[in-house]
């Protein structure tokens, strides 16, 4: 395999990325001029293979629709039992256009309108839109910040409930903290979801992006018990970097909740992408070790960037067990969430996602995307300190 060269920049402005070409419309930041860390998709070049897949695509030049999915599902199979240890049968497999939209069928297929599902929050943001469009009430659980890190409260969510539940949608691991659940606490949202009737929706999209001596537990090896109820979703698109590709999958093992969620997909008339179906297979066939490289370097990234976020008087960004995504909390500063935010946006240049988006818990915190070449994570981190130097 070439070596991947993470260091190597790449100019996206211009080319229709919502990353980089909506800065100014967004955030009143010149794209030349900011950084843009608040779209989750990376500025790296996926895994050889992709590319050179889709090279073949177009050089044969015909784009119809796809058809045997055989090798595609074979793939992913062989993927989850390499790096997760999870036999899956590819007669489980869905395929949807990312987990966004197989969020949504989800909530359509196991609720009705007015019907509550359940958040941690504060959790990725689009969770909470999708439920709300689809008319259904958010009941969100606040996570507990202990000692920098998030842990579940369970006790607290049992006291909350009205009854109206129907879901839950959990992320692991976790968008934006970065935690990496213990197999004990994933057993008690399964118990939870068990004694209150729910249907459990494991968002584990980021699964192939943990670091150190941290391990990721598949929601379904956690209990059999679950399984008559339980609905996993992944995707090779944060892992390879191919979110363009709308390419998710949904696996479900139960046979009544297959047919359920197949219903569904019929009547929405949902057909697979072929570009995202091509890459997918050629990044689970040919990304092993552009993957373990990309670790190597997200992790290095992680370090510069904490240990100069951290040097800042007030400011404090939470210890990363999995994604490339750093939650930092200004609320040390003792400023309003619109100063900190101006001196973020207009002082340093940095475009970051706001944390009151991703619901109760985060009022004082911002979201840094941390997956750019080395130098951006320097200047970043000197954008911050010199943004924030009366701090120092």
């Amino acid at each position: 395999m070439t070596k991947p060269n993470f260091d190597e920049p790449i100019n996206r402005i211009g080319t229709n990325c919502s990353k980089w070409d909506a800065l100014e419309s967004t955030y009143k930041i010149a794209s030349d001029e900011g950084l843009a860390m608040w779209v989750a998709d990376m500025e790296f070049k996926p895994p050889q293979s992709v590319l050179d897949e889709l090279t073949s695509m177009v050089d044969h030049g015909v784009f119809g629709y796809y058809g045997d999915q055989t090798s595609y599902k074979q793939a992913i199979v062989n993927w989850m039992d390499r790096h997760h240890g999870w036999q899956v049968d590819p007669a489980w497999i869905f395929t949807t256009h990312g987990l966004v939209n197989g969020t949504a069928f989800c909530v359509q297929t196991w609720s009705d309108p007015g019907d509550a599902v359940i958040l941690f929050t504060p959790v990725y943001h689009a969770f909470a839109r999708i439920i709300e469009a689809n008319g259904r009430r958010v009941h969100e659980s606040p996570l507990i910040n202990q000692d920098g890190r998030y842990v579940l409260d369970m006790e607290g969510l049992e006291k909350s409930l009205k009854g109206d539940e129907k879901m839950l949608i959990f992320c692991s691991p976790h968008n934006p903290g970065g935690r990496v659940w213990s197999k004990d606490e994933l057993k008690e949202v399964c118990d939870f979801c068990i004694k209150h009737d729910l249907i459990l929706v494991s968002d584990e999209i980021h699964h192939d992006l943990v670091y150190g001596d941290n391990k990721h537990t598949i929601m379904s090896l956690v209990s059999d018990d679950i399984k008559s109820r339980l609905v996993m979703m992944t995707a090779s698109s944060k892992t390879f970097n191919m979110a363009g590709g709308h390419c998710g999958n949904v696996i479900i093992e139960d046979k009544k909740l297959h047919a359920a969620f197949n219903a569904t997909l019929k009547a929405n008339g949902i057909s697979c992408n072929s570009f995202g179906i091509r890459m997918t297979e050629a990044a689970y066939n040919g990304g092993d070790e552009w993957l373990a490289t990309l670790l190597d370097y997200l992790a290095e990234n992680k370090r510069i960037f904490d240990e100069g976020i951290n040097a800042i008087p007030g400011i404090k960004s939470m210890e990363l067990e999995a994604t490339y995504l750093a939650w930092v909390d200004f609320s040390g500063t003792g400023m309003s969430r619109e100063e900190f935010t101006s001196r973020i946006e207009k002082d340093a240049k940095i475009a970051t996602n706001h944390g009151p988006t991703f619901g109760s818990g985060g009022e004082s915190w911002q979201r840094f995307n941390l997956a750019a070449p080395r130098a951006q994570i320097e200047d970043a981190v000197a954008r911050m300190q010199a943004a924030f130097g009366d701090m120092q």
